[in-house]
């Protein structure tokens, strides 16, 4: 096949993938499953007929999206609403994952009559939540959840996979090296999540200094920087043997949480390179799946994928949560968008490169896991929320159309404050709110329509304002419009 002719077939794909997606956003269906389906039927199994098996590509393509995909989410993670459940995160990102592991471990072992091993390998490899369809279906579904449950889906979904990777790769070296002690897993796990730690936030700081005072000829230079950036932290991260996608992860969350020049752009490039990724990640695995093998292993995965989203999922989540004061119902409905994606698929690579026995069972059967969870759970989704009375009101507003480049000498920056239906100041001029000088309204979002501020502009219930204005100050004007 030709130059020509390769970039003939991925550009027709894109371009298919994206206008499934938005066929299926009007149907109902995740964009997701929309494009495995796509990549099924474009393979040698399929009406495409195109012949695609190599697993080492797969594997790079796929830890290299799964990178790019964990730094966005990680830019879009504000701490502020973070913190309040970084501790039940954690739990389900280190407890839930090896309760998960265990449970479906236990099923495989009787379902498919696996060695304890390769059984527990299984586990590892659909345990963790996946961050790309998690971020994906909830964006698509405008799905709003009550209390804290949409930022710990978040948070859980971007750190559970450094969890699931040493399981996975830790079990690959039991299963070709029996003689492997156990205890040398929990002993890696403690390594690789603390330096990963370390270095995320190490570079995390040393990529905001470096942004801000660097001062390129071009604004689109600063998202090949973070490009770089993510490149970098990956393979230094990897050499000392530390979680690389954890430390991206923690580099995404200091960067979006710090002041930086070119914010936005950064945001709108990866958020752009995000959905590229996660379509071309998800073709390509479409690809590598021989539809023609999926029924060989139908039943009994099939029930494995009940265990999982009945049983595994529900327990872990259960007793990872055991003493934190969420309501059952919120907690059910975290144990429901237990979403599996493409990390599945991926880490089942690492087996059957390893050449564990089995290996090729493990491929089929965590690619039918995925199609069940993302069909079943991402679907329903919407109708759960509802039945749980777990399901809030999105923030609909436009996003502003004015953009701010902060030079890194001052602290000033748009800020967007929603006027509260039950503010004092409903009604009232904006010349009479004794707002801070160092605070300027530059804008009013009112019912999808933009108004240049006044003195004499008065406010109403659910005005969005942009602000120019440091932190402090624009913390004082809400602060302000926030009493009754």
């Amino acid at each position: 096949m030709n130059t020509g002719m390769i970039l003939l077939v991925v550009g027709g794909l894109l371009l298919l993938s994206l206008l499934a997606s938005k066929v299926g956003g009007r149907l109902g269906l995740p964009g997701l499953l929309l494009f495995l389906v796509i990549g099924m039927l474009a393979g040698s199994d399929g009406l495409g007929g195109i012949e695609f098996d190599n697993y080492e590509v797969t594997q790079f393509v796929g830890l290299v999206a799964l990178g790019f995909i964990l730094f966005t989410g990680g830019l879009e993670t504000q701490w502020r609403t973070t913190r309040p459940v970084l501790w039940s995160g954690l739990s389900l990102a280190t407890l839930g994952v090896v309760l998960t592991t265990a449970i479906v471990g236990a099923a495989a072992h009787w379902l498919f009559n696996l060695p304890w091993v390769v059984a527990l390998l299984l586990g590892a490899i659909v345990a963790p939540t996946d961050a790309s369809a998690v971020f994906s279906v909830l964006k698509e579904r405008a799905l709003g959840l009550k209390g804290q449950i949409r930022p710990l889906l978040e948070f859980e979904s971007g750190i559970n996979d450094p969890t699931a990777v040493v399981l996975v790769i830790g079990l690959t070296e039991v299963a070709i090296h029996p003689q492997t002690p156990w205890s040398a897993l929990l002993g890696e796990f403690a390594l690789e999540m603390v330096l990963g730690s370390v270095i995320g936030y190490a570079l995390g700081r040393l990529a905001v200094l470096l942004i801000n005072r660097i001062r390129l000829p071009l604004e689109g230079l600063y998202s090949v920087m973070t490009v770089a950036v993510v490149a970098l932290t990956y393979g230094l991260t990897s050499m000392v043997h530390g979680s690389a996608l954890l430390a991206i992860y923690i580099v995404g969350v200091v960067l979006g949480n710090s002041e930086l020049v070119h914010k936005r752009s950064l945001r709108h490039f990866h958020e752009g390179l995000t959905y590229l990724l996660e379509v071309g990640m998800f073709l390509l695995l479409g690809l590598l799946v021989f539809p023609k093998q999926l029924p060989e292993v139908a039943v009994p995965a099939l029930l494995l994928a009940a265990v999982l989203v009945f049983v595994a999922r529900p327990v872990a989540v259960y007793l990872s949560l055991w003493g934190v004061k969420m309501p059952l119902a919120h907690k059910t409905m975290v144990a429901w968008v237990g979403l599996r994606g493409a990390v599945p698929v991926v880490l089942a690579t690492f087996p059957l490169l390893a050449g564990v026995p089995g290996a090729q069972i493990l491929f089929d059967v965590s690619f039918f896991l995925v199609l069940v969870s993302i069909l079943v759970q991402g679907t329903s989704l919407p109708f759960v929320a509802r039945w749980l009375k777990v399901n809030a009101a999105l923030d609909n507003h436009n996003s502003m159309p004015l953009e701010y480049t902060p030079t890194g000498a001052g602290r000033n920056d748009f800020i967007e404050i929603t006027v509260p239906p039950t503010s004092s100041f409903i009604g009232r001029r904006i010349m009479d709110l004794g707002l801070p000088n160092e605070a300027l309204i530059v804008l009013i979002c009112r019912e999808e329509q933009y108004l240049i501020p006044h003195g004499t502009t008065r406010l109403q219930g659910g005005d969005v304002l942009q602000i120019l204005a440091a932190k402090p100050f624009a913390e004082t004007v809400q602060a302000r419009l926030a009493s009754t």
